[in-house]
């Protein structure tokens, strides 16, 4: 599975972005996509994720602002970003798994085992 994040940039608070992944046809037959992200001197966490059934999750620090779509057609996965804050900066990942055992785990890093390069969000 390979996964190329784009999109990444530098935006005021407030602003929008959007952040695609170039998926390769064997990730869109993975169980699950998802974002993650990074912040400086901090641990990943996961951001929003998509089943193959189409059903979401998303951390309660993005809900109502975040929304997470794949396009398998296309074999792209996107997030769209709005309303942007300080505490979204940080290297934002696509990951992929064959597998989530529990759906309480999709936003686990630990369940993911193939990942992009990342893109870098800075909001200031």
């Amino acid at each position: 599975v390979q996964l190329v994040e784009s999109g990444g940039g530098s935006v005021q608070a407030g602003g929008s972005l959007r952040l695609s992944c170039a998926v390769s046809r064997d990730g869109h037959a993975s169980n699950c996509l998802a974002w993650f992200r990074q912040a400086p001197g901090k641990g990943r966490e996961g951001v929003s994720a998509v089943e193959k059934d189409g059903s979401t999750a998303y951390a309660d620090s993005v809900k109502g602002r975040f929304s997470i779509s794949k396009d398998q057609y296309k074999n792209t996965l996107t997030l769209e970003m709005n309303n942007l804050q300080p505490e979204d900066t940080g290297m934002y990942y696509c990951a992929s798994t064959p597998l989530v055992r529990e759906k309480w785990l999709r936003l686990v890093e630990a369940e993911y085992n193939y990942w992009g390069q990342g893109t870098q969000v800075t909001v200031s």
